[in-house]
């Protein structure tokens, strides 16, 4: 028999589910990848920065027995209600609202003490303040991740990236045409290790994720604002068909 990729979170194989709760590729699997990456084990205190409605979070919690405090400043794209009101409920769930505690802020403005945290762990958030804020503020961000951990602590970052090359035409103007411009948002797997590194991290391990492809198509299915809007997001992930989108992720520890 042919072990899993990822054991826990095919544990929970309700897609339509997944992906009406979290934002961006790889659901319960981004969570579980990364969680392994670090070796989560149970009581340590794990930071989740941009944790949108808090699934991953939960997952987390419930799978990796860990203290997590979700941090987001957004409200919901959906119904407009705080973010932390749907960890909250998502918390009850799972059952492990002894676990898990989401506070409205965000980065660089957490107001944590230094030296908070074992863990901070963060999935398709960062990238969101680098495309509406620019890149100055997305290293603040960095910069506040490394003041919160403790020293040795390690960060997780997954994000949506781009490989190093240039995009095809059509594929440009599809990138462009939307109501936000990917390439203000995505960048390679090296720009970002060169603002981690920046910021004071020791890069332990970065690259480009295997399954970043299946990832995206199973976005562009299940994500319903791909499904309500085929002409959009989905068509473009499938058209690129992985020549430029791309994930990235970087392991990085607090010197």
């Amino acid at each position: 028999m042919t072990k899993s990729t990822y054991p826990k979170a095919e544990k929970y194989p309700d897609l339509e589910t997944i992906y009406s709760q979290c934002s961006g590729p790889g659901g319960l699997k981004l969570a579980e990848f990364l969680a392994e990456k670090i070796n989560l084990v149970p009581g340590k205190r794990v930071l989740d920065v941009g944790m949108n409605r808090g699934y991953q979070s939960c997952f987390l919690a419930k799978e990796y027995g860990i203290n997590l405090v979700g941090i987001d400043p957004w409200t919901d794209r959906k119904d407009n209600r705080p973010h932390v009101d749907h960890l909250t409920e998502n918390a009850i769930s799972w059952g492990v609202e002894d676990l898990v505690l989401g506070l409205q802020v965000g980065v660089p403005d957490t107001r944590f003490a230094s030296s908070s945290f074992d863990y901070v762990y963060s999935t398709t958030a960062l990238e969101m303040i680098r495309g509406t804020k620019g890149e100055d503020a997305y290293r603040d961000s960095t910069k506040e991740i490394h003041r919160v951990l403790r020293p040795d602590g390690l960060f997780a970052l997954g994000e949506p990236m781009h490989l190093d090359v240039e995009p095809a035409p059509l594929i440009l103007d599809l990138i462009q045409q939307g109501e936000e411009d990917w390439t203000k948002f995505f960048v390679t797997i090296g720009e970002t290790v060169s603002v981690i590194q920046s910021v004071g991290f020791e890069i332990i391990e970065s690259g480009y994720v295997t399954d970043a492809h299946s990832w995206w198509l199973e976005y562009a299915t299940y994500d319903p604002y791909c499904r309500n809007d085929p002409n959009g997001e989905a068509k473009t992930i499938k058209m690129d068909a992985g020549s430029w989108l791309s994930f990235g992720y970087v392991i990085a520890r607090k010197k």
